[in-house]
């Protein structure tokens, strides 16, 4: 057992009921995403008795979701972004900080600014951290100029990565180095390249895409496929990691992407999303084992070795689900389920996950994937329902690619509500 283990499990020993002595139950959300500002919401609306305390360093929140539409001239910025008004207004107390550790024993997060916040039950929800040693060349200088835009933090990546395919000469090309699995989003870097196709087809049609992937298959791929070569022509070039796809080194001011070979590709513009971990305060913290993600039990999302932090959205380590914002928004109201569970003495509730991911391919097509997943009796694993899930059909389906790209807008709005609105 290991020091954190013996700690953790100490700290849920003395860990109290909800009807506490001293006063509310304390629930403490770290991270605003997708996975925290649904945790934070749903313990408002099903647990009005305890004080919910959400900790998050940016006062707004753009959405990785969507920010592709806003490169294919499809969204504004402003429609992407919220801020936290709603939870306020619900009775959340918004901490404007960043964690940076946790103490299991004291149940305590210490913040980035020096003060702590004390918690009887915690959601983990920290997204993401890029591995900045993974590409050789590639790190937080190099993203200055081939920007990730995979974080979306304060938008600056997403804008740059907006301005550089404006200033593009009609002609250029677009290189996207593409990281093989598990990362945020599975389908996000295909839609990534349908959007801006359609972007560069209205006003650099001259332009072409080359997109190099570590992987030999992708998500939706004969979807996304069907619908390149139908609406695109030749103007993208997918190659996969056994032809020499997958990037190991650049060189950022020569804009050079290099694949495994040794063949050097050069750009006009560059679009490298690296290799990912949990983020920062999940690997410091001793949360996350050697791959770099959490293990959780599957029933009620806590940490396999620090019982009490539950671990949510796209920290945790990869099963058979997908790290979407779908899935975050499930697991969030889940680890909430469970955690309220967990502070009266009772086991968490039986667990069900579903996934709905849409991808925009141009405006008016849509296509989608569509998942259910449930917990094994131990909670080691999630099993996937093969039944139950599926994709959009193929072939020339003009009517339900619009429906599809209009369930998508609907999905949106109805999810970005159930993590900001007040009601």
């Amino acid at each position: 057992m290991s020091a954190l283990t013996r700690r953790a499990a100490l700290a849920l020993l003395a860990a109290p009921a909800l009807a506490r002595a001293q006063g509310q139950a304390r629930l403490v959300v770290v991270g605003g995403g997708f996975g925290g500002a649904s945790a934070a919401r749903f313990a408002r609306l099903t647990a009005p008795e305890v004080a919910v305390t959400l900790i998050e360093p940016q006062p707004r929140f753009i959405t990785c979701p969507y920010g592709n539409l806003v490169l294919g001239g499809l969204r504004e910025m402003d429609t992407i972004t919220f801020g936290y008004a709603g939870l306020v207004k619900l009775g959340v107390r918004v901490v404007q900080d960043r964690a940076v550790g946790i103490d299991p024993v004291a149940r305590r997060v210490r913040l980035g600014g020096g003060e702590s916040v004390e918690y009887d039950r915690l959601i983990l929800s920290p997204g993401i951290a890029l591995r900045w040693d993974a590409i050789e060349g590639y790190d937080e200088a190099a993203a200055q100029l081939m920007p990730h835009a995979w974080i979306a933090a304060d938008g600056a990546q997403l804008r740059l990565l907006q301005r550089q395919l404006q200033a593009m000469p009609d002609g250029g090309v677009v290189g996207l180095a593409i990281p093989p699995n598990p990362f945020r989003c599975p389908p996000g870097p295909y839609e990534r390249i349908s959007m801006i196709a359609h972007w560069l087809k209205r006003h650099k049609p001259r332009a072409k895409i080359l997109a190099l992937d570590a992987k030999e298959r992708f998500s939706k791929q004969p979807l996304f496929q069907d619908a390149w070569r139908a609406l695109y022509g030749g103007m993208i070039e997918w190659v996969p990691g056994n032809v020499d796809g997958r990037v190991v080194q650049v060189d950022a001011r020569a804009r050079v992407l290099e694949t495994e070979l040794g063949t050097r590709h050069r750009v006009d513009v560059a679009n490298v999303i690296p290799p990912q971990s949990a983020a920062a305060i999940a690997l410091d913290s001793g949360l996350a084992d050697r791959s770099g993600w959490v293990p959780v039990d599957y029933r009620s999302f806590e940490a396999r070795n620090a019982p009490g932090i539950h671990v949510i959205g796209d920290a945790n380590q990869p099963g058979p689900m997908p790290k979407s914002g779908f899935i975050a928004n499930n697991s969030a109201k889940q680890a909430v389920a469970s955690a309220l569970a967990a502070l009266r003495g009772a086991p968490p509730p039986e667990g069900v996950y579903f996934n709905t991911c849409y991808s925009h391919v141009a405006p008016d097509y849509g296509i989608s994937i569509v998942g259910i997943f449930r917990p094994n009796a131990d909670g080691s694993a999630v099993i996937e329902d093969r039944d139950g899930g599926g994709t959009s059909p193929r072939g020339d389906l003009p009517d339900q690619r619009r429906l599809e790209a209009g369930y998508a807008d609907a999905w949106y709005e109805s999810i970005t509500a159930d993590m900001f609105s007040d009601a």
